[in-house]
């Protein structure tokens, strides 16, 4: 959702932020999303004026561009101080201003900023119709065709990532049309674990979803917490409920229902199922208790001192976790289930860097962008524990710990597992409604058949349109 965070971390100043998280080049293409989704090179799609391309942005005179962002996190934070600090050096001319801030209040905040007169020039854009789609409508941002074939970016990211972040110029259609956006990182959700309170357990890591569901009930009886969950702020259960729906549901059904692409339902015996055994996960006390009145960060760092035997969460928190409980913490894909086959869950892309069309150096903008996301850009991301986009496998190996089998996972998803789109990209207000209704179902307050009739109404209605 492409989506996470929220209140301020203890592990650093500010707030947390989502994930986004994201993908290599290899792995949407090994999903076969819009291949054939190229964007087109040329501005001619894009609401802003024709933009006189130059890659040489050394001798534009002084420039203070403004860049928001929500890498607020740990290794997140590190990455956007080394790259900004570089690029400043290597072009003395330009001072970056950097305002960071978690995903939840850059979400809120942002739709004010690009309506008014003090807008940022480079911004992270969530890539789902309800923010960078809507941005795209309102003539809020700049595609990026025009640079595509000056940096070479057709050529380093695959077309299908390209597609994640491509629009038409009336916001309507995703996965085609101009390119609004580049993102750094790869994303997965998955399952974190101890391996010494596993071990504690008699346990072992589950090698099937099956195993999964019987190791639940085994650790309640044993009087510990089976899985963590924060999720006051709604999001989050959306990263518990997609690896389970990804464990009765066939990808492609996935895929046309997250993409909010015509010709699935929600109405299945499958999507049925999927939400039957995540109530019943909640009505047997799997979660921590009080689980949807506590925040996404509380959670994941109790989990990290001490509370907790799994947590289902994307790979974005592999640097925070692993900095508290250094070599004893792992991380592992969903493990696959009967009726499905393959690990199959959630995953895409990080948010990508957008240009406003506030912006009066478009082609600073783009180099900035090019500078975050090049080769060596690659390399600072996995030095700083994040996954990134491009190359993925080639870092794994000397990452080591829980941030290379977050790397290693993610490569074996993109290639031999089922990667799912973020739910929340469907409509543009979808994030609100399965929120809402993920929160009900866990509740208990809500059926899993009504909860499906309300996500198929969202759903439909939308399509329709």
């Amino acid at each position: 959702m492409s989506h996470p965070t929220t209140s301020s971390s203890s592990l650093i100043p500010g707030s947390f932020s989502r994930r986004r998280l994201l993908m290599g080049s290899s792995a949407l293409a090994a999903m076969g999303l819009l291949a054939a989704c190229t964007p087109s090179g040329s501005s001619s799609s894009s609401s802003a004026a024709p933009v006189d391309v130059s890659t040489d942005i050394s001798g534009v005179g002084d420039v203070t561009l403004t860049v928001w962002d929500q890498e607020v996190r740990g290794g997140q934070n590190e990455q956007m101080e080394r790259l900004n600090k570089a690029f400043m050096d290597t072009y003395p001319n330009v001072t970056i201003k950097r305002v960071s801030q978690s995903f939840d209040d850059l979400q809120t905040t942002l739709r004010l900023a690009l309506s008014g007169d003090d807008a940022p020039d480079v911004v992270e854009a969530n890539n789902s119709r309800s923010t960078m789609g809507a941005f795209v409508a309102a003539g809020q941002l700049i595609s990026l065709d025009p640079w595509i074939s000056a940096y070479g970016w057709d050529k380093s990211y695959s077309a299908s990532i390209l597609s994640y972040s491509s629009y038409s110029a009336d916001g309507k259609t995703f996965g085609s049309g101009s390119l609004w956006g580049l993102p750094q990182v790869g994303e997965a959700v998955g399952i974190y674990y101890v391996p010494s309170r596993l071990a504690e357990l008699g346990l072992e890591p589950p090698s099937s979803w099956e195993e999964l569901t019987e190791q639940l009930a085994t650790i309640k009886a044993a009087g510990k917490v089976p899985l963590m969950l924060g999720n006051v702020e709604k999001w989050p259960a959306l990263h518990v409920f997609g690896p389970v729906q990804g464990a009765h549901v066939p990808a492609d059904d996935v895929r046309s229902l997250g993409f909010g692409n015509a010709g699935a339902s929600w109405k299945t015996e499958e999507n049925l199922a999927a939400a039957t055994q995540v109530q019943e996960w909640a009505a047997k006390g799997y979660f921590n208790e009080g689980f949807n009145g506590v925040d996404y960060d509380t959670v994941w760092q109790d989990f990290s001192t001490g509370t907790g035997t799994y947590l289902i969460a994307g790979s974005w928190l592999a640097p925070d976790l692993k900095a508290v409980l250094g070599d004893d913490v792992a991380f592992m894909l969903p493990p696959a289930s009967k009726a499905i086959g393959k690990p199959a869950t959630t995953g895409g892309t990080g948010l990508p860097f957008a240009i406003t069309s506030a912006t009066r150096n478009p082609n600073v903008a783009a180099a900035y962008i090019d500078f975050i996301t090049n080769a060596d850009a690659m390399k600072v991301l996995a030095d700083t524990g994040n996954v990134p986009i491009n190359d993925t496998a080639s870092f794994a190996a000397d990452a080591g710990g829980v941030v290379g089998e977050v790397m290693t996972a993610f490569q074996d998803l993109t290639t031999s597992g089922e990667v799912l789109p973020y739910l929340d990209y469907a409509t543009p207000t979808f994030d609100q409604v399965l929120g809402d209704a993920l929160q009900q179902l866990l509740d208990g307050q809500t059926e899993p058949e009504a909860f499906l009739d309300t996500l198929e109404a969202a759903y439909t209605e939308f399509t329709a349109s």
